[in-house]
Parts: C-alpha cells; sequence; structure tokens
C-alpha cells in the first residue's frame, strides 16, 4: 500500500474505533438509571497483520463492569428488598461524559489527519500533472 493509503487506512480504524466506543459510552448513559444495568467496558488493541503491527487500532471484546451496583432506598420500588433497597446501575456520569469527550476528541484528531492526507494527495497530483 502507499504511504498516502496508508494514512488514509490508520485514520479510518481510528475513527472507526473511536465510533464505536462512542456508541458504547451513549448506551452506558443512557442506562445510567436503569436497575441492575453493568456498564459496558472495552478496551482497544492493534490489527496485527503477517505477524506484524499495522499502527490500525480497533476496539477489543466488550465486557461488563463487575463493580458493585448502587444500593438505592426506595421502599416503594417494587424492585425493593424486604429492607426498601434495590440494585440501581453502576454508571459514574463524570467517568462517561469523560470518556465521551476523549472519543470525540480522538475521533476529530484522525478526521484532521485524514484531511490533511488527502489535502497533500491531491496537492502531489496536482503537481505531477503539470
Amino acid at each position: 500500500m502507499t504511504d498516502f493509503g496508508d494514512s488514509f487506512s490508520l485514520s479510518a480504524s481510528g475513527m472507526k474505533a473511536q465510533a464505536q466506543r462512542l456508541r458504547y459510552v451513549s448506551e452506558n448513559i443512557a442506562n445510567a438509571d436503569t436497575p441492575g444495568y453493568h456498564r459496558k467496558l472495552t478496551e482497544f488493541k492493534q490489527v496485527m497483520e503477517d505477524g506484524g503491527a499495522t499502527g490500525k487500532v480497533e476496539l477489543g471484546k466488550v465486557e461488563l463492569d463487575r463493580s458493585d451496583l448502587k444500593q438505592i432506598y426506595d421502599p416503594g420500588n417494587p424492585l425493593a428488598d424486604a429492607n426498601g433497597y434495590y440494585d440501581g446501575s453502576n454508571v459514574d456520569l463524570v467517568v462517561e461524559i469523560a470518556d465521551a469527550r476523549e472519543a470525540q476528541r480522538s475521533y476529530e484528531a484522525n478526521i484532521k489527519m485524514f484531511d490533511q492526507t488527502r489535502q497533500m494527495s491531491s496537492a502531489l497530483l496536482d503537481i505531477l500533472r503539470r
């Protein structure tokens, strides 16, 4: 693959991974008040080809955060136990918003890299056509 092609490919893999990450963060935020909901976690991993790293990234397996669920006191809730508590979620909105902001900024950085590569390849083609 050409250097420009490699750059496009790297940027695209980063944008795809960050978009998927943002989807999971959005699901966590949407379910912050869902009783019994466990936060979704994932990590990035390098894409390997022919025994070596390519520089591309992808998201790994999605796992559920097994930390304790928040205990919510509401004796009138149908989910409450004999003591008046039920399991909330383990989603921390501050953490999720920070993760969303980081994913958005990383996505934007990959867009800028993609656009810079496009501009450089276009300029090079213009020079070669002269």
